[in-house]
């Protein structure tokens, strides 16, 4: 690292404007003929292996180019036999033994030299009695695994009253887990053709091993919690149990979109598909061939390969499109642009959406990430949104203005106590949620985070809509208390402390530039000193469980842009 770029001349205002010219062009290439943007959303390989996974269970795999899935999973093994979970971590065995199962899946034999290379990988790490809890759920889904080495989920969760604790979940974590009750308490283990084993890939004297991993702390009172549900489980003593399925079932049927799918992110898709397989739905009705296409609609097929993405993002890529046009000096009142505002005024969520359960004040005016989502709008797509449309010129200014003041108003109803706001829900932050056996991976929640409290105030100080002071000023105290010793700030929705130290200059340069500059100036020294000797910045993905690693990682085009 070093303060300065290191570069033997200045860059020429011309080639600057010759090169903004040249994006500009290449993004207005890039728009569809309704007016939106949309690129692809990448992920690790587990997506796709867990997409194939469900097709499989219920025989549809047939509809999918089965080659081209083996040859994504061949291109995206890397050289040390693992796969991914982001680039250049090394290897992670969850994923890798969700991608060997695939491989498997496909027909490839266990002896085939790939497989060989990642079974090594695999067993250097434990093998499957270490990987993640939604790991063994997949594989005990095909006999792969046990059920007895899988967290309960008891189904009369669903009937507790104030909705507790379905409603304290992130949304994410809500739309994967009750579809998830209906599973865990059947225990299907559904026939697949090929049938496989993966008995290859436990380590020796593990393959009957379902203790749940001890943490020797006070959240080990979960294990015995889970003890006893098994024992309820083995005796048939399971209170509300059919109710509590009849409940999960409705909400799961409830939350479907017309296009197919549930809450716009694969997790969600594929567990509620789990479900109804579960449920003994046919293959033809109509729910099911709908989120199956759904599914499929996620996807992206290539000249070689076929893979699944977790989400797609045409709200969040047309809002930022339009952003960059405008900042960059095109006319707001260009007609691409134009085309565009008006493709994102047409998805404004207008919906009562599962928000209301803890915000009942509210009234609607969200947008989402996706084309269609409309039980789960988010604070971060909003907000940009409202920057975006406050930027392009319409012929109808009256009525951009009620749409970006009635998203205003429900983003000012969806702060949290602590002053900042989360992403979906309003006080979503019960911490212990993430030391469930379940909740293996650390998301169960969404608390208010700097990054998205960041773009909030952002859109309040550019485009002056009305906001009550009290609130700002809760806000304002809330993201300066969350900045580090360093003077960074964590992002918790992209990668991560650039990112979020970002977000946090761009609202205090916009709320408070004289008020709070010493907090400005410290984060910005921050960004200098943090510059790679190339002049770019970059970060690496480890930060997220090494703060100390935030000053780590490659130059990349989109961490320059945020610094």
């Amino acid at each position: 690292m070093t303060t300065a770029p290191l570069l033997d001349a200045p860059v020429s205002l011309d080639k600057v404007q010759k090169a903004i010219v040249a994006s500009q062009d290449f993004l207005l290439s890039l728009q569809y003929p309704e007016g939106y943007w949309w690129a692809e959303l990448e992920s690790n390989p587990s997506i796709t292996a867990e997409a194939l996974l469900v097709h499989k269970i219920w025989g549809t795999d047939t509809r999918l180019p089965l080659h081209k899935l083996e040859t994504y999973f061949r291109q995206h093994q890397r050289d040390h036999g693992g796969w991914e979970l982001f680039y250049g971590d090394g290897g992670e065995l969850s994923v890798s033994i969700e991608a060997y199962m695939a491989l498997r899946l496909l027909g490839v034999p266990s002896d085939d030299p790939a497989l060989a290379k990642a079974r090594t990988f695999i067993l250097d790490r434990g093998g499957i009695t270490k990987s993640r809890v939604f790991t063994k759920i997949h594989l005990a889904l095909i006999g792969c695994y046990s059920w007895r080495g899988v967290p309960s989920l008891p189904p009369w969760v669903m009937l507790l009253p104030n909705s507790f604790p379905m409603y304290e979940m992130s949304s994410w974590a809500r739309g994967s887990t009750i579809p998830l009750l209906i599973v865990l308490d059947k225990k299907p283990v559904f026939p697949v053709n090929p049938l496989i084993n993966l008995d290859e890939l436990y380590c020796p004297g593990t393959r009957f091993n379902v203790d749940l991993p001890s943490n020797n702390d006070w959240t080990d009172i979960f294990l015995f919690l889970d003890q006893g549900f098994k024992i309820a489980e083995d005796l048939n003593l399971v209170p509300f149990r059919e109710e509590g399925l009849k409940a999960a079932e409705q909400w799961v049927l409830e939350r479907q979109e017309d296009t197919g799918d549930w809450g716009g992110i694969i997790p969600a898709m594929l567990n509620s598909l789990l479900a109804l397989k579960t449920l003994n739905y046919a293959v033809k009705d109509p729910i099911v061939d709908r989120g199956l296409k759904a599914v499929e609609n996620f996807s992206i097929e290539g000249e070689a390969t076929y893979h699944v993405q977790p989400c797609i993002s045409p709200v969040w890529d047309t809002a930022w499109v339009l952003r960059a046009c405008v900042e960059s000096g095109m006319d707001p009142a260009a007609p691409a642009l134009q085309k565009g505002a008006d493709w994102l005024l047409s998805k404004q969520i207008l919906d009562y959406g599962d928000w209301i359960i803890k915000n009942p004040q509210g009234s609607p005016g969200g947008w989402a990430f996706e084309f269609d989502n409309r039980f789960y709008p988010d604070l971060d797509d909003t907000a940009v949104v409202v920057m975006a449309l406050n930027q392009v010129q319409l012929a109808d200014e009256a009525g951009k203005y009620q749409a970006m003041k009635r998203a205003s108003d429900w983003c000012a109803t969806m702060q949290c106590t602590g002053g900042g706001w989360g992403a979906f829900d309003i006080n979503n932050d019960h911490e212990w949620l993430n030391w469930l056996p379940y909740g293996d991976l650390k998301a169960m929640i969404d608390p208010n985070t700097a990054d998205v409290t960041a773009r909030v105030l952002e859109m309040r100080g550019e485009t002056q809509l009305p906001m009550d002071q009290h609130r700002i000023d809760r806000a304002l105290s809330y993201l300066l208390a969350e900045q580090e010793e360093d003077g960074s700030w964590f992002g918790r929705w992209g990668v991560n402390y650039i990112y979020g130290t970002s977000g946090a200059l761009s609202a205090l340069a916009l709320m408070t530039p004289k008020a709070h500059r010493r907090a400005i100036d410290k984060g910005a020294q921050w960004l200098v000193s943090c510059q790679n000797r190339d002049g770019g910045w970059g970060e690496t993905c480890w930060s997220y469980n090494d703060a100390q690693k935030k000053r780590e990682g490659d130059s990349t085009a989109s961490q320059t842009a945020w610094a």
